[in-house]
């Protein structure tokens, strides 16, 4: 769990929260079309959901912040644009919140699927 040293004491950040951040910002991103678990049991993938923890993966090493997102893409979109979004817009979206620097948000596609409007 990151921690943060402030002058009155430290502050522990769970993982939940730092995926509730990062679930809500991949929400804003162009081309996602769902979460997926990371392990896809007979390549079953969900929906986003309000479960914003679904698919993703937050660790910390050494004081690094390291992110793993697995997301089923829109058919028809650039898959490294909607990658590079994604780690973007969760980076900046985290930092902003948290004070905490991210080192890596990495993008595992799991599928594609075409969006239902």
């Amino acid at each position: 769990m990151p921690v943060k040293d402030q002058p009155l004491g430290k502050v522990d950040i769970s993982p939940t929260a730092i995926t509730t951040i990062a679930g809500r910002a991949i929400n804003q991103c162009y081309g996602v079309v769902g979460m997926a678990n990371k392990n896809l049991v007979n390549g079953i993938a969900s929906l986003l959901s309000r479960e914003h923890t679904r698919g993703i993966e937050v660790t910390t090493e050494e004081g690094k912040l390291s992110i793993d997102v697995y997301v089923i893409v829109e058919y028809g979109v650039r898959i490294r644009a909607v990658a590079e979004s994604i780690q973007n817009t969760v980076k900046f979206h985290v930092e902003k919140a948290l004070g905490l620097t991210v080192d890596s948000v990495n993008v595992y596609v799991q599928g594609l699927r075409l969006k239902n409007d």
